[in-house]
């Protein structure tokens, strides 16, 4: 009984409040309800106003409906300080699963301003801000990532207690864009050796077999993107890696690489030789079932190999 009930408030709910990255709150959407205080405080009131009738005494009176008045207008103050305030999601971060990932939003507010406006979610540290009348100002929720592939929080929990506890006014943001979670990066079987440097690479592959990388000085016509930039930084020498068993192709990362191993395992492991390889500053490809990925160098490219890994075989929710 009590989840039909539970159901049905959840459908109402997101009937009242549909997906949108950006959400005004007004009295359409926002929920009012006493606080553990508040409830203490109306009962203090009940009683104060009882004693009144009972003794007839004019400042017992006096006192109760001045109180009273002061918990009507902390009704109106708190519905007033959420009413207005406009909240959007800018942006939805990547991360690592365990890690949290950031939801950049912006909250604008009308001519009364928002004070002690709180942001919470499930699995996410709760986030509290005020906004100047008639400016924004952007927060970060940290969501964290339980799985990988699509993150989009069911809903945001935006409330105010301001001014006086006894009151809290909520509504909810139900964000429509979603951030990526990275798979978890596990050390690999196969092993990535360095050399005495500590920069320059010497892969090590199993029996499938896979390139090896031999150092030698640049010559002219060498491609910039074969340079060991980072040698170049510390040393000023000019390195160039050459790789032997593929047709001096830069190293291949394969899902196939790993036979026996379950599908999520795999992709932990790829995810840890992306970050090796960029580490390295080595050029580096990607092949996944359905999708290959040529071999390039930078941010760019580690960060699309990263998020092909997190949402392989994931469908975007709707």
């Amino acid at each position: 009984m009590i989840s039909f009930f539970s159901r049905q408030w959840q459908d109402w709910v997101h009937r009242r409040i549909p997906r949108a990255d950006t959400r005004r709150f007004n009295q359409k959407n926002i929920f009012i309800l006493p606080t553990g205080a508040g409830v203490v405080f109306g009962v203090l009131l009940v009683v104060m106003l009882l004693t009144a009738i009972n003794y007839q005494n004019s400042l017992i009176y006096l006192t109760t409906f001045l109180l009273g008045t002061v918990f009507v207008g902390a009704i109106h103050q708190t519905h007033q300080n959420l009413s207005g305030l406009v909240l959007t999601l800018v942006q939805a971060g990547e991360g690592f699963v365990g890690e949290g990932i950031a939801f950049r939003l912006r909250a604008a507010a009308g001519k009364r301003g928002a004070v002690a406006i709180r942001l919470s979610c499930p699995g996410a540290a709760e986030v509290c801000f005020h906004v100047v009348p008639g400016q924004s100002e952007d927060v970060t929720l940290a969501v964290r990532g339980q799985a990988r592939g699509y993150l989009r929080p069911e809903r945001i929990r935006v409330e105010t207690r301001f001014p006086f506890g006894l009151l809290k006014a909520w509504s909810w943001i139900r964000p429509l864009s979603s951030a990526v979670c990275y798979p978890r990066p596990r050390p690999a079987p196969e092993a990535l050796a360095t050399g005495e440097d500590g920069d320059d690479p010497q892969l090590v592959r199993d029996r499938q077999g896979t390139e090896q990388a031999e150092l030698r000085p640049w010559r002219e016509g060498d491609l910039s993107a074969r340079v060991l930039w980072k040698r170049v930084a510390r040393d000023g020498q000019m390195v160039v890696a050459d790789w032997r068993g593929g047709a001096g192709q830069p190293d291949r990362l394969d899902f196939d690489a790993f036979p026996g191993v379950d599908h999520e395992r795999r992709l932990s492991y790829l995810s840890a030789l992306v970050l090796a390889r960029a580490s390295q500053g080595v050029p580096f490809g990607l092949n996944l079932p359905g999708e290959r990925i040529e071999p390039d160098l930078g941010a760019v490219h580690v960060r699309r190999c990263l998020r092909a890994l997190a949402v392989w075989r994931c469908d975007e929710p709707a």
